[in-house]
């Protein structure tokens, strides 16, 4: 083989190599990237279910006040 194909295919597997290991890279950060947004995502709707439900507490809270001050007259 000539010196100019041996490169060639030294240059041709170092770019296959290469390209490789940098879309694995690239999945590798995205996946980790997927997985933090997720995990903030659960918090934001854990934090929202909590808000519904002390929202509900104060509105039987509210009720509650109303029918003693009802009582009390």
């Amino acid at each position: 083989m000539s010196d100019a194909i041996v490169v060639a295919l030294l240059s041709l597997a170092g770019t296959l190599l290469g390209s490789g290991l940098g879309v694995i890279a690239s999945s590798r950060l995205t996946q980790y990237r997927l997985e933090q947004l997720e995990r903030k995502v659960q918090m934001h709707n854990n934090l929202i279910e909590r808000t519904y439900k002390l929202e509900g507490e104060m509105a039987e809270c509210q009720h509650d006040i109303r029918d003693l001050k009802a009582a009390k007259n």
